[in-house]
């Protein structure tokens, strides 16, 4: 600043508090302010304004996106939910349909390769629906040969109906005495879904609308572990037995013609009704 003063005797030093630097000795007359001083108080002042509107504009501009609906970088826009189905997803669908419906055999052996042709894809996704049915029991893998259908005897889907009264006849009981009739309506279109199924001989189909019915019934139950354990049950109960005949489609229809007196009985709590009609139904091939 020192370096901007004029020279002396042509105008008075700039006044002590204006510039600090100036010496205390030179003092300007009252009321008066050089030119220079003026310029470089204006400057200042405007500098200063400047330098204000760009600090609340950058304050006030997030406020003014998020209240125009615009997002800012810490709300980023929501997500688009983009649906995809495995292939691995359909091919398991597919080996468990097959599974119901008797067409892989108990005891036969199916390399992955094979199945992978029969349905249009590579090994790969047939071979990791293969590992999970591995898991579940439905079949056991065999080394360098591919995957064997486990052999099932009635001991066995004795044994499963056994334990699936254990946990659901006491939970249906339960769910009869607490939840409204309203309620039990609502599941009339899955008790009818068996039917339709059963109706044209469909096993794969019925056998998917059968595990529906029940899941929706013990989802009531608030239980989620409940529902999946019995769910896992249920499937493997489904799965044939060794050199069983196939289902007939008179048999299918009376497993589904359970399903609806079952409704009936627990939309009017009639629990004797319910308690025989859920452990019969446990007995059944398909139930």
């Amino acid at each position: 600043m020192e370096q901007g003063s004029a020279r002396e005797g042509a105008r008075p030093a700039y006044a002590p508090g204006v510039f600090p630097h100036a010496p205390a000795e030179r003092r300007i007359p009252e009321g008066r302010v050089p030119e220079q001083a003026r310029g470089e108080q204006s400057r200042t002042a405007q500098s200063r304004t400047e330098q204000s509107r760009t600090e609340q504009s950058r304050t006030e501009q997030p406020r003014t996106e998020h209240a125009r609906g615009e997002h800012t970088h810490s709300e980023p826009p929501a997500p688009r939910v983009v649906r995809r189905h495995s292939v691995r997803g359909q091919i398991l669908d597919a080996l468990r349909a097959a599974l119901v419906d008797g067409e892989l055999v108990p005891g036969q052996v199916y390399s992955a390769p094979a199945l992978g042709a029969r349905f249009g894809v590579s090994a790969t996704p047939v071979r990791e629906a293969m590992q999970r049915l591995a898991v579940e029991g439905a079949v056991e893998v065999v080394p360098n040969r591919g995957f064997r259908v486990s052999e099932r005897g009635p001991r066995e889907l004795a044994e499963l109906a056994e334990v699936r009264a254990l946990i659901e006849v006491p939970v249906m009981l339960s769910l009869a005495r607490t939840v409204p009739a309203h309620r039990w309506s609502v599941l009339r279109p899955l008790a009818e879904a068996t039917v339709t199924a059963a109706a044209v001989g469909d096993r794969a189909a019925y056998a998917e609308s059968d595990r529906a019915f029940h899941r929706a019934v013990l989802a009531l139950s608030g239980n989620e572990q409940l529902v999946s354990v019995a769910d896992e049950l249920h499937r493997r109960s489904q799965w044939p037995l060794v050199s069983s005949p196939a289902t007939r489609r008179a048999d299918l229809l009376a497993d589904a013609s359970e399903h609806t007196a079952l409704l009936d009985a627990l939309i009017a709590q009639d629990l004797n009704v319910v308690q025989s009609l859920v452990r019969e139904h446990f007995t059944g091939a398909d139930g």
